[in-house]
């Protein structure tokens, strides 16, 4: 029987397994929920200041729900509070998010120094890869990069920076060429530190919000570009864009990476027939997930791997009040689909 690490990263190749694993892949796909915090007497302040309790978190909360994989960071405000964002770190009910932007203008992101890897949220996370790294796991450790266009959105007010893809395309593609630079660096060092499989999470790169030619223009580049530069030591990757993707499957097809994780709202069938070179990572429900019972989330889950998708994982990010019993449901149907189906 192969291991959880080879059989996540045959899968997302596309190469044949025994069964699809199931994984949360870290940043806006959090593995972790206010269950898992309470059961460790933990608040997100607490983890994200301690290297040790960031891995050991990530431990518990995939012997917990039956995740087969290791995810960190556990939100998508590391990179931006390392370019200046404010930052409230949560609670153990709340999540980490962004009230307080850098820039006011996009001009302003001249003024913005590049990612320093070993000072604050960045450093600890590097630190505790490491330390998971160092156990020899067969757990696959996965880290997730938020997207250059999602960075930039945590950075300035959105509709500033949309408006700037029609007003002042020039400014824009040095902002986010700046961007993508910096989480080239980080990705190589989160590499090092070693870390086995690379998500980029690109929520506002959703073709409802950018329709293909802007989509082709400002975000298929730059995310080629981070998996072009960090391709040799990773042995895979795969990209997770929110919303309705119909509009941009012809783009997608031209991503470098091997797989494509989708939220709900695109249905599996017609990304695997529109979108056929890539293996299709999803596509469970966060909100049956949060209020169904294990087994209508067991029976979704066994949907989804009858409607093709090569890697079982939630839609999006989890609701911190997603209960483990139906994360359990999800690892159980993965765990039996070879045996029923």
């Amino acid at each position: 029987m192969i291991n959880a690490k080879t059989r996540l990263v045959h899968a997302l190749q596309g190469s044949e397994v025994d069964r699809p694993p199931f994984v949360c892949p870290g940043g806006m796909m959090n593995m972790v929920t206010a269950e898992v915090l309470h059961k460790l007497d933990l608040s997100w302040p607490q983890v994200y200041g301690d290297p040790k309790l960031l891995a050991e978190l990530a431990l518990k909360a995939r012997e917990l729900s039956g995740i087969e994989n290791l995810g960190v960071p556990f939100c998508m405000t590391v990179e931006a509070e390392g370019l200046g964002a404010g930052i409230d770190w949560g609670s153990q009910y709340t999540e980490p998010r962004v009230v307080k932007y850098p820039l006011a203008q996009v001009k302003d992101w001249h003024e913005l120094r590049d990612f320093d890897l070993n000072q604050g949220r960045i450093a600890i996370m590097l630190q505790a890869i490491r330390q998971l790294a160092q156990l020899d796991n067969e757990m696959p450790i996965i880290v997730s990069l938020t997207g250059p266009l999602s960075l930039a959105t945590s950075l300035i007010e959105p509709m500033s920076f949309f408006r700037g893809m029609r007003g002042n395309k020039d400014e824009i593609h040095a902002f986010l060429a700046f961007l993508s630079s910096n989480l080239i660096r980080l990705a190589l060092a989160l590499a090092q530190a070693g870390a086995d499989v690379l998500t980029i999470a690109d929520p506002s790169s959703s073709g409802e919000i950018l329709g293909p030619a802007i989509f082709e223009e400002f975000a298929l580049p730059y995310i080629n570009q981070i998996i072009a530069e960090s391709d040799d030591v990773y042995r895979t990757s795969l990209i997770h864009i929110c919303g309705h993707l119909d509009s941009i499957f012809p783009q997608l097809r031209r991503l470098d990476s091997p797989a494509i994780s989708i939220d709900s709202a695109t249905n599996v069938t017609a990304i695997k027939a529109a979108v056929p070179n890539k293996v299709v990572v999803g596509n469970v429900s966060t909100h049956l997930l949060q209020t169904a019972s294990p087994e209508k989330v067991e029976a979704a889950a066994r949907r989804c791997m009858i409607q093709g998708v090569g890697v079982l994982a939630p839609a999006c990010g989890l609701s911190m009040s997603t209960p483990l019993l139906n994360l359990q449901a999800m690892s159980i149907a993965a765990r039996k689909f070879n045996l029923t189906s």
